[in-house]
């Protein structure tokens, strides 16, 4: 059976910055928590950073360019706090690698989790096409990633990569 990486704020835990949840109800996301296939994790927490925080978003750049130490992530104080996320975005990848995840279902929007769109950098609530610092190197490292309006997509994956494990052990 595939594992699949999530987001601990996705699966009802009060771990975002504000401290409160995102919960996605699924069936299908029950069933997988009962076969024990869901890695739950909040890259953040697990980086030491607290609940609640302030607000960060990416500035000066993607996520890929943080990552590199071309652009930062600011809170909205003004306070640098790349070095947080960074370590963030590792830890996040190794909890997936240990447990062998092959996708991620993570939170969009966030400067960690974010697969589809982040917040711009300017703390004006506008988003921009772009990934978050984990989602950016879930990828590079081959770890398909998903947001959370994409459920039916890796729904979809999940069941195809389980078929050809069934095919591959016949």
């Amino acid at each position: 059976m595939e594992k699949i990486l999530v987001s601990a704020c996705l699966m009802g835990y009060a771990v975002r910055y504000n401290a409160s949840d995102k919960a996605l109800v699924s069936a299908t996301l029950a069933r997988w928590r009962s076969e024990q296939r869901l890695v739950i994790h909040c890259p953040e927490l697990a980086a030491g950073l607290h609940t609640p925080r302030l607000p960060a978003e990416i500035a000066g750049g993607s996520a890929e360019q943080v990552l590199t130490g071309a652009a930062r992530i600011i809170e909205s104080d003004g306070r640098d706090v790349t070095q947080h996320y960074v370590l963030a975005a590792w830890l996040a990848l190794r909890a997936a690698q240990e447990a062998h995840c092959r996708f991620a279902l993570l939170t969009d929007g966030s400067p960690t989790c974010g697969s589809q769109q982040v917040y711009n950098g300017s703390f004006s609530g506008q988003r921009q096409s772009g990934r978050g610092v984990a989602a950016a190197l879930l990828l590079q490292h081959g770890i398909e990633v998903f947001a959370e309006s994409q459920l039916t997509a890796l729904i979809q994956r999940v069941a195809e990569a389980d078929k050809c494990r069934v095919v591959d052990a016949g």
